[in-house]
């Protein structure tokens, strides 16, 4: 249970959005330092429109937003960089800028938090490099990086993954998770990864199409299904976070097993069409054979999966 009194960040019966086009309304919600919070919904719902309200970048239609301060909060948005003939240090650099005086000039102070950003971010070897030079990933990383300058308690950042693969995706996602306990940080992050979400998320805001927010951790709203309401899977189980494979071959498979090999192993005969069952006509084992995987059926040894389904369909 969180202690109210550590909220770094509420609002309180919060509406967002334009005159002519109201995207929440009567909204409640709660930050916590060292927590990393994620902002799912389907496209187009308002996700990019509250952070900005959060950020104080726009106001909100009505309630109140408690302890909003902009020294307080750093945002990274999707908005794109235009400048890009700058060096990835003075993009960092600006993170600074709220802190300096009318000269223009950084302190020691300013300039070890910012070598102390670049370093936490591992965006070292890239400092000299115009962001011009950078992939997506990289520029990404040195958004964060500035926004980690401005030293601030909570930070709110506008689809951060949108557009990299999935080595990128993942490596973002954990550096905010790490950033989030090791300085103490609030962060928001609006997003579309829901698996990396529901892995990484301390706290999930679950924006509604009845312009309302469902908030929670994210394994209760998939048990008490909030996602599936909201998200209306077709044909995928979040619970099991499989895809339903309709089964169409004749055999059902006993599998018997265990570790990695057999769970895509089952992956593999369902997506083929089996139903694979405890009472299944036919046996498969799956064990080690000499350090490597091996499948048995009868008298029968196979030494991929690809064989073995080549076996069973033909």
């Amino acid at each position: 249970m969180q202690n109210s009194a550590n909220q770094i960040l509420s609002t309180k019966n919060l509406s967002v959005g334009y005159t002519s086009n109201v995207l929440f309304e009567g909204v409640d919600l709660e930050l916590y330092p060292g927590k990393l919070t994620c902002f799912m919904g389907p496209n187009g719902i308002g996700k990019s429109t509250l952070i900005r309200t959060l950020a104080g970048l726009q106001r909100p239609l009505a309630g109140e937003i408690l302890n909003q301060d902009e020294k307080k909060i750093a945002v990274v948005l999707t908005d794109k960089v235009t400048a890009t003939h700058m060096t990835v240090y003075d993009l960092v650099g600006y993170g600074r800028y709220p802190h300096i005086n009318w000269d223009v000039s950084f302190s020691s102070i300013d300039l070890e938090v910012i070598d102390q950003s670049i370093r936490e971010v591992r965006i070292a070897s890239l400092i000299d490099k115009k962001l011009e030079e950078l992939s997506d990933g990289q520029l990404q990383l040195a958004m964060i990086a500035r926004a980690l300058a401005q030293e601030t308690p909570v930070l709110l950042l506008d689809e951060p993954t949108a557009h990299l693969d999935l080595n990128n995706r993942v490596e973002i996602m954990k550096l905010l998770l790490k950033l989030a306990r090791e300085k103490d940080k609030a962060i928001v992050v609006a997003t579309h990864e829901l698996d990396l979400a529901l892995q990484m998320a301390d706290d999930v805001w679950l924006a509604t199409p009845d312009k309302k927010m469902v908030t929670g951790i994210p394994e209760d709203l998939v048990l008490d299904g909030s996602f599936d309401n909201v998200f209306k899977f077709k044909g995928f189980d979040l619970k099991t976070g499989k895809v339903q494979h309709q089964s169409f071959q004749k055999k059902t498979i006993h599998l018997q097993g265990e570790g990695y090999s057999f769970l895509w192993t089952k992956n593999a005969l369902e997506r083929q069409g089996f139903s694979v069952s405890t009472d299944g006509e036919l046996t498969i084992w799956v064990y080690s054979d000499e350090n490597r995987t091996a499948w048995k059926i009868n008298d029968r040894s196979f030494f991929s999966i690809r064989d073995l389904l080549t076996d069973l369909v033909k």
